[in-house]
């Protein structure tokens, strides 16, 4: 039986790191998160795309840390506001403004347009020390709600209506949530392919470069 593969993911919320944990039991990865590894040199998000943001954040902790790194860039995206928030949608009112101080400004500037068409996207990237990566991609559809709605979730959850269900984001269950979402598209693919990605992993990991921590 081969040894599990340490798997970290680049983030210290231990809300996104207990989703990929549950997602991925069974498989031989163990997965840890950055808390596990002192104090990492700060990045600057700086990319033009969701692509390479996630890019950037998984390739920079594998070679910090010299194992395999997962990271995930998204946000919302609003047809009438010529595509932002974008990928600045965690910075949208600033850099340490809270998530309803997002959603209220984002809705300020909604106001009196007809057209709400919006979707979250997201890119979920798996690098390796040496520099490959996969990347998986992921895009749910959706409407900007006239008020916010739901306590569930976080971020623009509130102000995101799904058709199908009539509801916001923040009005769904994680379950709910979890099969329509754009993160939850985008690691359902993953898991369904896990099997080869830790192939990938062990094929550009040689077992000499492999660090034990």
């Amino acid at each position: 039986m081969k040894k599990s593969i340490i798997l970290v993911i680049a983030t210290r919320n231990k809300g996104k790191t207990k989703e990929i944990k549950d997602l991925l039991k069974g498989f031989p990865v163990d997965i840890k998160n950055m808390d596990g590894f002192g104090s990492i040199p700060p990045l600057e998000e700086d990319g033009d795309t969701f692509d390479e943001n996630a890019y950037k954040k998984a390739s920079f902790t594998a070679k910090i840390l010299g194992l395999p790194a997962l990271a995930d860039d998204s946000g919302l995206l609003v047809e009438a506001l010529g595509g932002a928030p974008g990928i600045h949608s965690a910075r949208y009112a600033g850099e340490n403004a809270t998530d309803e101080q997002r959603y209220l400004k984002l809705l300020d500037e909604m106001q009196g347009k007809s057209n709400r068409s919006a979707a979250f996207e997201c890119v979920i990237c798996i690098a390796v020390p040496t520099g490959p990566a996969l990347t998986y991609e992921a895009r749910c559809q959706g409407l900007i709600a006239e008020s916010p709605a739901g306590s569930n979730g976080f971020g623009y959850d509130p102000i995101f209506f799904y058709p199908s269900y009539k509801k916001t984001f923040a009005q769904l269950t994680r379950e709910e949530k979890n099969r329509v979402s754009h993160r939850g598209k985008a690691l359902a693919e993953l898991k369904s392919e896990f099997d080869k990605v830790l192939i990938w992993i062990r094929q550009n990991m040689p077992v000499q470069e492999i660090k034990r921590w």
